[in-house]
Parts: C-alpha cells; structure tokens; sequence
C-alpha cells in the first residue's frame, strides 16, 4: 500500500509545472545535503578524489546543487510515468538530432551517462527511434513490473534486464532499435577494465567497445541538460574509428567523453554512487571508514 501511495503522490506532481518542481526539489535537495548520510559521505569522497584541485568549501557547495539537482530528478518522474507525448517534447528538446538521423539504417548505440533526467531523455527519444535499452530487475515484483509499463508506456521501445545478457540486445539492434546505453558505473570487475575517470582507476565495463564491434554500430555519445524550463537532450557527432581492436583503449577514450560531458555540468553527474567501489589489487576500499 506504501508504493501505491508513492507513486499516487508522484502522479499528482506530475500536473506541477516544471519551475515548480525545480523550486520543490530545491527544497527537498537542501534539507538533504543537511542531514549526515551515507550517500552524502560518498559524494564527498568521490569528489575529493575527483576534484582535488578544488577547495574543501567548492566541493561541499557542489554536492549540495548536486543534492538538489538529485532531488528535483526524483520529483520530476511523474513527468517520466504520466506525462502526455506532447508534453514531454516541450519538456526535453533536442539538440543534434541530425547526428541520429544521419544514421538511418545503421545500428546506433546513444552512449548515455549517469546525469539527471536521463530517464526522461530515454524516453524522449524513444518518441523519434526505436530504442531498446537494459534494466536492472526490482526486488519488488509489484514495482519491477510497474517500472516496466511505465517505460513501454507509449510503445516506441523494448527493455531487456541485465540478467538476460547482451545477446537479445545486439538481436535487437539489428532489427533496427537503437540501443540506449548506461555504461559509466561500476559493476565489479568481471568483463571490466581499471581505466582513468577523472584521474581515478576505475572498474569499467568494456560492453560499450564490444557491442558496437559485434553490431557494426556507430555510437553517438549524448546526455541531458537541466536548464531553467526544461531539458535539452544534447546529441553529440559519432565516435571516429569507434571500436578499434583494443576494448580497454575504446573503455579508456569512453571515460574520457563521460568526463568531459560531466564538467560541463558537474552537478548534474551522479555523485552518489559508489564508482570507484571496486579497486586494482593491493588498493584499500576507498570508501572504508579510518
């Protein structure tokens, strides 16, 4: 009865403008950074590592835009499960859509990292590409299912879990979806390499590198930016001579993209989670306490 009452209140959020919204979540995401948490202890450490260059008291203001901007994210799936298709086109524009249209009849793959309204973005171009796109299964069969229908709401897509593999999804590109990719967080080491993140060794899947070999697929990094009225979906040109013959030097140049992407709008990148969780042999646990 909890979730259905949740996802009742995230309904009537959904009928909120969007300054609205960003003015609530700015609340939500103040009160937050306020309170001493796990998430928050892990922002700090993947910002001090990240950002050493940057003063104790600039790190601490990011993490709290970063908190709202995490805040105003959670806020806005009501626009994400319930909000007409012509809403959303108002909600998420898109910059650079030529880059994809220039590639009708190949396999795409739309590299997209861990921002802010990037489920927002997956389904926004759901509405101008067959996309299919890899989840990860709910322990809640209730929620596992209604986060299912609420992504293949309007039909413009399929979903694949991450328990089925990469199989399905190279089928699916071939048959002329486009497949939207979250490569950028750390998964263990199995089928990943140690490559640099913001001058950081981190455990990174080679997925991106293999799949797009396997499917011939042109990959066309991109990501959302929050702005005061809305998203713009940012579609950035195809990688060059993307892959080579070397997965850990394409994983190497894919952290690259993400990090340059992420300064952009560092408050925007998820901080939260645990990305440098896994660590070469003979390396602490970064996030131990001392």
């Amino acid at each position: 009865m909890g979730l259905k009452l949740l996802v009742g209140l995230v309904w009537l959020l959904s009928w909120l403008p969007f300054r609205v919204i960003g003015a609530l979540g700015w609340l939500l995401g103040q009160l937050l950074a306020s309170l001493p948490s796990a998430r928050r202890r892990i922002g700090a450490l993947n910002l001090e590592r990240c950002l050493p260059e940057w003063s104790a008291a600039d790190r601490r203001r990011l993490l709290r835009q970063h908190f709202v901007a995490m805040a105003q994210m959670l806020l806005e799936y009501g626009y994400c499960w319930f909000a007409s298709p012509e809403r959303l086109r108002r909600l998420m524009r898109i910059e650079g859509l030529e880059h994809l249209r220039a590639l009708d009849g190949r396999a795409v793959v739309l590299m997209m990292p861990h921002f802010t309204g990037l489920d927002l973005a997956g389904l926004r171009i759901s509405m101008e590409t067959p996309v299919v796109s890899i989840y990860s299964r709910q322990k809640n069969a209730w929620l596992d299912e209604f986060f299912r229908t609420r992504r293949l709401r309007l039909g413009t897509g399929i979903i694949f879990s991450r328990q089925q593999g990469t199989r399905a999804v190279i089928r699916a590109l071939r048959d002329g979806y486009r497949l939207y990719y979250l490569p950028d967080q750390d998964f263990g080491r199995r089928d990943s390499v140690f490559v640099p993140f913001f001058g950081v060794d981190a455990a990174t899947i080679t997925g991106l590198s293999r799949m797009a070999a396997v499917a011939d697929a042109a990959v066309l990094p991109c990501y959302p930016r929050r702005e005061r009225d809305g998203y713009t979906l940012v579609i950035e040109p195809a990688l060059a001579d993307f892959p080579s013959a070397d997965a850990a030097a394409d994983t190497a140049r894919m952290n690259a993209v993400i990090e340059s992407q992420a300064r952009r709008q560092l408050h925007q990148y998820f901080w939260l989670h645990k990305r440098f969780k896994s660590r070469p042999a003979g390396e602490p646990d970064f996030y131990a306490r001392g």
